[in-house]
């Protein structure tokens, strides 16, 4: 209130401020709303917590009742996804056995098929049997379906054991205690653990708690290392399976001595994924598993696929040669024993790394001001063809 108005205040008006030019009053009902205001926030989270206690006591007398349905109807949801996935994706009702027998005709992967809405998944055959079918050692190149095939087998055998239809054209289950994987590469540099440390450990808890009702899949174990430790490794690992612990094994290797290993064990199969050599198109993998070993990775032409430049694959080629038909001492290329890499022949020569590549040097000698459509449509016939044959 302004002063020139203070003798009209009322007389209930409480003084609370004086200002320069003015005067703040209260009175009593401001007073209460004002206390009202300044404990309402206090009030509530008293009242919230008194109706929460309330709420809990409430609920308590009835918990048992409450969990029962809501494991009710989790049950019904899992067992509704099962059958959505089953209907949608065509799974087969598994049937479970209880001896040591796995049989899977026309298996698939749950999630890769799915991810192939083309529906070219190739689906595979599995068969275990106590007699001789125990360990199914599989080789084949990089790139050609061996880590999905292991990989589906093990969710085909935990799906059937949870209850769940399986992606196969029929399934008959062995009931299993554990199912061990050593796959992928990884390593804990948080506890100063390399990759082969991390894989010897992971190999070490198969070893040690794997029983004869166990499924394991191994994918390429002993590859952190030498290859001639490697190699051993894997031989010790494939025989002890064998020989001590008579678990379902999946082997996956490019380790191809162990061919010859699996072929002297009574209870042990060789398989491998089919692979078709075209002369125009390079190597075609069929992602077909059959019966036998394959004693090629095709490393190089997988290489070449995913674009290493020419120099180091014409270098690559010309040392696996060395290696298949002019090893001595250790396994080491001739032309290295002499202490002398003749840079001209290498190929890796720093001309050789940093020359140009033919169609680079044919798009520079282009004049595309005057080039005209149907020049350029022959052009580009030319740089598809110079790109193919680069690939033969």
């Amino acid at each position: 209130i302004s002063k020139s108005n203070l003798g009209n205040v009322p007389e209930n008006y409480t003084r609370k401020q004086t200002l320069v030019n003015a005067e703040r009053y209260i009175t009593p009902e401001l007073k209460t709303y004002e206390e009202k205001v300044l404990t309402a926030e206090d009030k509530s989270k008293a009242l919230e917590a008194e109706l929460f206690r309330e709420l809990r006591e409430t609920i308590m007398e009835s918990i048992g009742l409450i969990q029962q349905n809501a494991e009710a109807i989790a049950e019904l949801d899992v067992l509704l996804s099962f059958t959505s996935v089953a209907l949608k994706n065509r799974y087969v009702k598994p049937q479970l056995r209880d001896d040591f027998t796995l049989t899977i005709q026309g298996g698939r992967h749950p999630v890769v098929e799915t991810m192939n809405p083309s529906g070219d998944f190739i689906p595979n055959d599995t068969h275990f049997n106590a007699e001789n079918q125990q360990i199914l050692l599989i080789t084949g190149p990089n790139m050609s379906g061996k880590s999905t095939f292991l990989r589906q087998v093990a969710l085909i055998s935990l799906m059937a054991q949870i209850g769940s239809y399986v992606p196969a054209q029929s399934a008959e289950i062995a009931v299993v205690d554990r199912i061990f994987t050593r796959v992928g590469a990884s390593d804990n540099l948080s506890k100063g653990q390399s990759t082969f440390m991390v894989e010897m450990q992971e190999a070490a808890n198969i070893l040690n708690n794997a029983t004869a009702r166990s499924l394991i899949i191994l994918d390429e174990i002993g590859r952190g290392t030498s290859t001639y430790d490697g190699l051993s490794i894997a031989w010790a690992i494939l025989e002890y399976l064998h020989q001590q612990i008579g678990a379902k094994t999946l082997f996956a290797t490019h380790y191809h001595e162990l061919i010859a290993v699996t072929e002297r064990l009574e209870r042990a199969q060789n398989y491998c994924v089919l692979v078709h050599e075209d002369t125009q198109n390079g190597v075609v993998f069929l992602h077909k598993i059959q019966a036998g070993g394959i004693d090629k990775s095709y490393g190089i032409e997988v290489a070449k696929l995913a674009g290493l430049p020419r120099a180091v694959i014409e270098k690559a080629q010309h040392i696996l040669k060395d290696l298949e038909e002019g090893v001595v001492e250790k396994g080491i290329p001739a032309e290295l024993q002499a202490h002398h890499v003749d840079r001209s022949h290498s190929g890796l020569s720093s001309q050789g790394l940093h020359s140009p590549h033919p169609i680079a040097e044919k798009l520079k000698k282009v004049d595309v001001n005057h080039l005209t459509p149907m020049e350029a449509l022959q052009l580009l016939v030319e740089l598809k063809r110079d790109s193919e044959m680069d690939f033969l």
